[in-house]
């Protein structure tokens, strides 16, 4: 259950967020790379005044899981202690795979630990250098990392599970369903309990952006590199959410995604949030537009029913 935030009066502070929120909004909508960024730093510092940090902490700030330059991680970790490891929410920042700074998404790992999951935020190669299948190579170097490393955050290995938005849950998605990523880095069947994806694209050909031309046009055939292409009945469930309202990925890759796994007896859900953006499943993880629930709960709901413990587990070490 999500620990109760103390309500806060606005004060100076609480009205200095509020500015940042209106000048991280219209950063996010003049689309540009550099001032969507900028506009994502703005909103991660609007949440931290908001909402404060007391109940979580940066475990670890600018790490490394692999030997690129690429490959940092940060960790987001509950402050209080637990008496067993605690699950974990693997999250990939989007950015249309050109861009992007874990570091800018530390609201999402607030939120998350505030409901008792330690967050792991990693980043990974972007084009030129990050074409199909870097993106994928890293996210699952990411994953063995963390596996590797979950003791020392007070984690359970065996309980993660993938989420992303955008670029970012199309890498979380394709590595949860096509077996080879993980299964290079020695990730056994089973640890990824669950893969969330917000405003994804999954079945992108013909590719409609220069930012897709760029980072799949070279995968022959196309269909090699789409989430649709690899639904198996055995893979771990899927919750699929998007705005009805995205005009940057259509959400009907949301409702074709579920389709292809329903129809091989896969689990997946898709949820679609009416009147919402693109960027909006990602905003209403940082205050104040956590408010609006609609994606937090689903969230929450489906990290709670997929994280439980299948069996005793060693009590964290203090």
């Amino acid at each position: 259950m999500e620990a109760q935030v103390p309500r806060r009066r606005i004060g100076k502070l609480g009205w200095l967020a509020l500015i940042v929120v209106g000048a991280a909004l219209i950063l996010f909508a003049a689309r540009d790379r550099v001032r969507e960024s900028y506009g994502l730093t703005l909103l991660d510092r609007a949440d931290q005044v908001l909402n404060g940090s007391g109940d979580s902490r940066a475990a670890l700030v600018d790490g490394r899981y692999g030997p690129l330059a690429a490959n940092r991680v940060d960790v987001i970790v509950p402050s209080a202690l637990a008496q067993t490891p605690r699950p974990i929410v693997i999250f990939i920042h989007g950015g249309g795979w050109n861009s992007g700074n874990p570091g800018d998404y530390h609201f999402i790992g607030r939120t998350l630990a505030r409901a008792g999951y330690v967050v792991v935020l990693p980043g990974y190669r972007l084009t030129p250098a990050g074409v199909w299948p870097h993106m994928l190579e890293d996210a699952a170097k990411a994953v063995a990392w963390t596996r590797a490393n979950a003791s020392r955050f007070g984690a359970d290995p065996d309980r993660i599970v993938l989420m992303g938005h955008s670029a970012g849950a199309y890498n979380a998605v394709q590595i949860a369903l096509e077996r080879q990523w993980l299964g290079r880095e020695g990730v056994p069947d089973g640890v990824i309990k669950g893969a969330i994806g917000l405003s994804g694209p999954y079945d992108f050909y013909p590719y409609k952006r220069e930012s897709t031309r760029t980072t799949f046009g070279h995968v022959q055939p196309p269909q090699a590199a789409l989430p649709t292409h690899f639904v198996r009945a055995d893979a771990p469930p899927l919750l699929l959410i998007t705005g009805d309202a995205d005009a940057t990925v259509n959400p009907r890759d949301t409702r074709t995604l579920a389709d292809a796994m329903h129809a091989v007896g896969g689990r997946a859900e898709a949820l679609y949030i009416r009147g919402a953006g693109h960027d909006d499943t990602v905003k209403k993880f940082a205050a104040p537009f956590s408010r609006d629930r609609r994606v937090l709960d689903p969230v929450l709901t489906f990290l709670a029913a997929h994280t439980v413990p299948s069996a005793p587990v060693q009590q964290a070490s203090r």
